[in-house]
């Protein structure tokens, strides 16, 4: 019997070992190495992407440089302006004459706000020339049919005013208005700017006393100052 339990268990052994040598590969092993394979199919390069976007020329990005133009003058009568366009005209320089107004300054306006009507502002009027007190009446503007007690340059004189009116019995107001100067300048167009060279600018300056010549955008030009 023993021998009989040895035999059957070395011949189990045996075919244990012979089964597992004929057995196909396991469906989970073919699988991981389909899937390995199929990863290895989709690895490109991005060079050789056709969804990968061209990048940004960085030339495009550069803003446009805002165009020059040589002005000269700075003159407070249009005339002498008009002199020097024609002086360039006549050296074929394209030119052309641009007042440009500046602020100069502040001003107080003192005056009595508008009545319910106009009589009644005349009236007013009346009462405050009696008095010895300039005034006009506003014909245009948000203030009309009101009352100006004067426009001063300094604050102190129109606070002087405003309680001189408040001691007689008013109620005064006062308005800041930007006091603005117009000066005048030729505008030399960008084509012509290499013309005006530094011996025409001295024999310029030369025959026009203060004149005076600055870059600046030809566009939107607020004061050349």
């Amino acid at each position: 019997m023993r021998w009989l339990f040895l035999f059957l268990l070395v011949l189990n052994l045996f075919y244990y070992v012979w089964h597992q040598q004929q057995a196909p590969l396991r469906p989970k092993e073919v699988e991981t190495l389909s899937l390995y394979k199929g990863g290895r199919q989709d690895i490109r390069l991005l060079s050789e992407s056709a969804d990968v976007q061209p990048r940004r020329s960085a030339s495009s990005a550069v803003p446009v440089a805002e165009v020059e133009c040589l002005f000269l003058g700075g003159f407070e009568r249009e005339e002498q302006a008009r002199e020097i366009e024609q002086r360039l005209i006549s050296l074929d320089v394209r030119s052309t004459v641009q007042p440009v107004d500046a602020a100069a300054g502040i001003d107080y306006w003192v005056y009595l706000s508008p009545l319910a009507s106009r009589e009644a502002s005349l009236r007013q009027l009346k009462e405050l020339q009696a008095r010895k007190i300039d005034s006009y009446i506003v014909t245009q503007g948000d203030l009309v049919n009101g009352i100006s007690l004067g426009i001063f340059p300094r604050m102190d004189s129109a606070e002087s005013v405003m309680q001189r009116l408040r001691d007689a019995g008013y109620e005064p107001f006062m308005r800041e208005l930007t006091r603005a100067h117009r000066d005048y300048w030729v505008r030399v167009a960008p084509e012509s700017r290499r013309l005006v060279d530094d011996p025409l600018l001295g024999q310029l300056s030369g025959d026009f006393f203060g004149l005076k010549h600055q870059l600046m955008p030809c566009e939107g030009v607020a004061s050349p100052r």
